[in-house]
């Protein structure tokens, strides 16, 4: 894909964007930490929706405008690269996989993977997802029963990783699912720690910090080994991600994936595939329990559809409320909060010049709660997914928890089938409570999640008479 950069004429007609001052390089490295939310917030009413300003050694542009946004990740994404430090870091955790790679090397791979994102084969996993949630149901059944807490994130982490080693690998990850939190929870947080501060030089130095680095990966990569050699040995057909990456050949050279190429795409969505996931429904939770008028309509939809049965991916198109419930969980709390791109040459974006090396950052934070494109931006009001001529009017790029454009995440319809099928199961039987009074922060590490534990009760509620399939109901009706 070529650039569409703006033309020497178009660059110098343009307008220089303005900013807030420099942050200087000592006080980065002395670990400067401001909340991105507000800082990011300010410097938009103050300078507009393109801002520049000096972080350490990088120029920055802070763009906050669904125009904006669509210019940099979608009609001239070739100019703004992921040959970024933060990608450089994060290729010490995932390798190069869909996440980190570009150009021709992340085209095939992205090839390569398509088809296992499929519609059909997404509603294919669809009862593996909902058995997960079951299953978990019962479990928490005999913990309300106890009146004991649970962790939220923990829970919907443990959740979401059994179901991204079902349906993605075909392999039962419940029994390395604590090394492997314990592992992904020091690398998150070194890796924010470490982006904070440049700490850009390869974790090889022989210090505890360094140490506990490389000992996180590892473990994370023998699990990987393990399912890659576990798969090895039992060549059976499946449609899992994994076996089709296998098995996939690419159409020119004919070669297929070396283990170095599908250990990195295999960490890339462990990592990714459930934690994301994790950390949204864990929001949703907390906003059910904060408001109880849309925990009330939520519930009502699914006795109305479901009537107490673990629901099949047939039903996701009956249940537009839990859907809003999810997209607006998504839209005030997105895990993936920061997208930062290299600017490779001079561009225009809005009027305002972009300068070849500098650092474009977009967040979802800011357009998710921008006034131009929200009505009540800070409100929780799943509601608004509900109103099709707003949605027709909202711009595409003011609503990105996914990214957006060619590098828009590959698993986005998976993640939300999930989510619906996991809160569709869990609702109908629960409604946790928050046990601390005031509102869970926001921790900013690789992702953004809620900081702490998240102790909730899982209330249960009463029970509701099964409602029949949607086959049955078909079948009732004769047709």
């Amino acid at each position: 894909m070529e650039s569409t950069n703006a033309t020497k004429s178009q660059f110098h007609a343009a307008e220089e964007p303005r900013g807030p001052a420099s942050v200087s390089l000592l006080s980065v490295l002395r670990g400067r930490r401001e909340d991105p939310y507000a800082r990011w917030s300010a410097i938009r009413r103050q300078y507009g929706d393109v801002a520049r300003y000096r972080y350490a050694l990088t120029d920055s542009y802070l763009i906050c405008s669904a125009d904006g946004v669509k210019r940099v990740l979608q009609d001239n994404a070739s100019n703004y690269t992921k040959e970024h430090g933060s990608y450089r870091m994060l290729r010490r955790l995932f390798g190069n996989g869909l996440i980190t790679s570009e150009g021709g090397f992340w085209l095939r791979q992205r090839r390569l993977a398509q088809p296992a994102f499929h519609r059909q084969r997404l509603a294919q996993m669809g009862g593996a997802m909902s058995a997960a949630a079951a299953e978990m149901a019962e479990r928490w059944q005999a913990v309300a029963a106890s009146g004991q807490p649970l962790p939220m994130l923990r829970e919907m982490s443990k959740l979401t990783l059994k179901v991204v080693g079902d349906a993605l690998f075909g392999a039962a990850l419940s029994v390395m699912a604590a090394p492997i939190a314990a592992s992904w929870d020091l690398l998150n947080t070194q890796l924010a720690e470490r982006f904070a501060k440049l700490r850009l030089l390869p974790p090889i130095l022989p210090t505890r910090y360094d140490r506990d680095f490389r000992r996180a990966r590892r473990t994370l990569f023998e699990v990987v080994a393990q399912l890659i050699a576990a798969k090895r040995a039992r060549p059976v057909e499946s449609d899992d991600l994994l076996s089709m990456l296998m098995a996939a050949r690419d159409d020119q050279t004919g070669e297929r994936m070396t283990d170095g190429q599908l250990r990195d795409e295999v960490v890339t969505m462990l990592l990714a595939g459930h934690e994301t996931t994790a950390v949204a429904l864990t929001w949703v939770w907390a906003r059910l329990d904060r408001h109880p008028e849309v925990a009330a309509r939520l519930h009502g939809e699914l006795a109305s559809v479901l009537g107490g049965r673990v629901p099949g991916v047939e039903d996701l198109q009956h249940l537009p409320y839990t859907r809003s419930v999810i997209c607006e969980a998504l839209r005030l709390h997105p895990p993936a909060y920061l997208i930062l791109r290299h600017v490779k040459e001079d561009d225009v974006v809005c009027e305002r010049r972009v300068h070849q090396g500098g650092s474009v950052l977009i967040s979802p934070l800011i357009l998710h709660r921008h006034p131009d494109y929200w009505e009540d931006p800070d409100e929780f009001v799943p509601e608004r997914w509900l109103d099709a001529e707003a949605e027709k009017r909202r711009p595409r790029f003011a609503y990105i928890p996914f990214s957006g454009g060619p590098r828009q995440c590959i698993g986005n319809n998976f993640s939300m089938m999930e989510s619906m099928l996991i809160l569709a199961t869990l609702a109908q039987r629960f409604a946790p409570r928050l046990l601390a009074a005031g509102w869970p922060a926001t921790e900013y590490l690789v992702l953004a999640r809620p900081a702490g534990a998240v102790m909730m009760l899982p209330n249960a509620r009463a029970a509701v008479a099964t409602a029949p399939s949607r086959d049955q109901r078909q079948a009732g009706n004769g047709t």
